[in-house]
């Protein structure tokens, strides 16, 4: 293989994991496996959270992927330096810039910005109904993200964290 042949694969595995990313956020940590996706999504102090699993289950199928890749295909090999290329750049941007696990700093101009705008407002949603914003690396447009949680919110498929603060006031 060339270089080129091993680059586009590496590209070709970062770009496909953003869109599997986008498919397993919403359809797997806000479905059947909301269980260990839910403390993600609520305040704690700890530094880790059962979240964390799916970055093992993850990276151990990519281990699998590298040894089966070393193995029999060259090609495979590559895809999963794509996969964890991806998870490199998930890893700075989700777990560093938007939730500062990592390293303290707030982005303010760019895109940079616009990730974290977008995953703030992804986390606007309670629970794991409705939302907006399930990749990790593309973010959309802000202002059309807080249009689509309106939306949501008026036909009653998403909750928002204002909706909770407002039912538990006191009344006047």
């Amino acid at each position: 293989m060339t270089w080129i042949e091993k680059l586009a694969i590496v590209a070709a595995a970062v770009a496909g994991m953003e869109l599997f990313a986008w498919w397993a956020h919403r359809y797997i940590m806000h479905g059947w496996g909301w269980a260990w996706h839910r403390d993600h999504h609520e305040p704690h102090d700890h530094a880790l959270e059962k979240n964390d699993l799916y970055a093992v289950v993850f990276g151990s199928i990519v281990i699998g992927l590298f040894t089966v890749g070393a193995l029999y295909s060259e090609r495979l090999w590559w895809v999963a330096v794509g996969i964890t290329v991806y998870g490199l750049i998930y890893t700075v941007i989700h777990d560093g810039i938007v939730h500062q696990r990592w390293f303290r700093w707030v982005p303010k101009r760019g895109y940079a910005k616009r990730l974290v705008q977008a995953h703030k407002l992804h986390h606007a949603a309670i629970g794991k109904e409705g939302g907006v914003s399930f990749g990790f690396v593309w973010a959309g447009n802000p202002t059309r993200l807080k249009a689509e949680l309106k939306r949501q919110q008026k036909l009653g498929l998403a909750k928002l964290r204002g909706d909770a603060e407002r039912e538990s006031a006191p009344s006047a």
